[in-house]
Parts: structure tokens; C-alpha cells; sequence
């Protein structure tokens, strides 16, 4: 379900985060189109944190730490290389508008980024909104193999260490499901965000400063996910 919004410029970040509030969020039909409009899909997707999956191959990638992973050191950097065209996408729907709102966001502490590096080089990276114990994401791009993928393990890690409930994928994608992602109707998604905001989390549980070892980050997932992650 989606509606326009032809007062934009009206739309602030207190705006949006009531809007995530209610099960609602914002995009653009091209990186061109100055408008935005509301989505609120019938079937959305999520993570469920206690079942994420990793692949052997992307854990030992993960492991031997191939990439170094950071957070919040290049929130405007990853939200322009989600704004790229990539491999499966020609074209994309953060425009400027979103941007600006995003970064504002972050700014006020309610956005995060997770960069990967390959030496002094940003190879893939996402970003999200955080909101009591909700984790909306909201894109990931990769300029080098499994660059998103690494992130994502790291962003789980981080998630389950801070006490969060939800892991809102918005859709999902058949790159989204070997992760564990799957669909859930409105009405029960609207119930599990509703009870994840009455609660609090803290995605800086884990520290910011400086990079954490993928070892850490694969053990505080199979801590969680028993069986599952490997």
C-alpha cells in the first residue's frame, strides 16, 4: 500500500520517526523525483534475530576478519553508495530529500551506518533507523563480494547485543531470505512493533570506537541462534 505525499518539504524527522511508529515509511519513485510517498506493505519483512543464518563460506569470511567493519564513521559516504546504481538495480529510490532527512536522523543519533572497508577503501556498507528496540533497515550496497553480507552480520551481532526485538527489512528479497528473513501480514507486524517500542535498546551496547572482531560478532550470534549460524 503506498500514497503520495505532496507536502514533503513539510516532512521533518520527528515526522518520520512517528511514521515508523505506525508501520510506515518513505521513498521516492527515482533518485531524480524531488516527491516522496508513504509505503505500508501488506506483507512485511523481517528478520527474525533468534533464526538469522549464515552461510559457512561468509562465516569464515567473516571470521578472518577480510574486511574491516566499522560504525558510524561514514554515515554520508554509505547512504551515497546506497544511492548507486547497482548490478541488479539501474536506478534507485533515495533521492537528495531522503538523503537530507537520513542524515539528519543520524545526526540526532536515531541513524546508524555499518562500513566496510577494504584497507583505506569503502567497499560496502548500510544504514537504519533505530527507534525503541526496532531496527528498520533501510539499504545496504557492495562495491567488493560479500561487503553487504559482512555488514549485516555485523549489524545482527550488534542488535542482539543491545537488546533489540525487531529487525524490519521492509520486503524481502530472495538475497534477504538466505539470511532468514521472511513475511509477515501487517496486523502481526503491527503487533510485534508496537510491543518492540515499548521497550528500549542501545545499538552502542558494543563499542563504536573501534572495530569489532568478526569472532566476537559470530559468537554473540550462535549465543542466540543455536543451531543455525555456523
Amino acid at each position: 500500500m503506498a500514497s503520495r505525499d505532496s507536502t514533503s518539504s513539510e516532512l521533518t524527522p520527528d515526522v518520520l520517526l512517528r511514521a515508523y511508529a505506525c508501520g510506515i515509511f518513505p521513498m521516492a519513485e527515482s533518485a531524480d523525483d524531488p516527491s516522496l510517498f508513504w509505503v505500508e506493505p501488506e506483507q512485511r519483512g523481517i528478520i527474525p534475530l533468534d533464526k538469522f543464518h549464515i552461510a559457512s563460506r561468509l562465516a569464515r569470511t567473516v571470521r578472518n576478519d577480510t574486511f574491516t567493519v566499522t560504525v558510524d564513521r561514514a554515515f554520508k559516504a554509505v547512504i551515497a553508495g546506497c544511492a548507486e546504481p547497482q548490478a541488479q538495480r539501474d536506478d534507485t529510490w533515495i533521492n537528495r530529500r531522503i538523503r537530507d532527512l537520513y542524515t539528519e536522523l543520524f545526526e540526532l543519533g536515531h541513524c546508524h551506518s555499518v562500513e566496510v572497508w577494504d584497507g583505506d577503501d569503502l567497499v560496502g556498507g548500510l544504514y537504519g533507523v533505530s527507534l525503541g528496540a526496532v531496527f528498520f533497515g533501510e539499504s545496504m550496497f557492495h562495491r567488493a563480494r560479500d561487503a553487504s553480507k559482512v555488514a549485516l552480520v555485523h549489524l545482527v551481532a550488534r542488535l542482539i547485543a543491545g537488546g533489540y526485538a525487531l529487525l524490519d527489512t521492509q520486503f524481502v528479497t530472495p538475497h534477504l531470505t538466505t539470511f532468514g528473513a521472511v513475511e509477515i501480514p501487517r496486523r502481526i507486524y503491527l503487533a510485534r512493533l508496537a510491543t518492540a517500542l515499548r521497550h528500549t535498546a542501545d545499538f552502542t551496547h558494543l563499542p563504536t570506537e573501534h572495530p569489532i572482531p568478526g569472532a566476537d560478532a559470530l559468537a554473540i550470534i550462535a549465543a542466540a541462534t543455536p543451531g543455525r549460524s555456523r
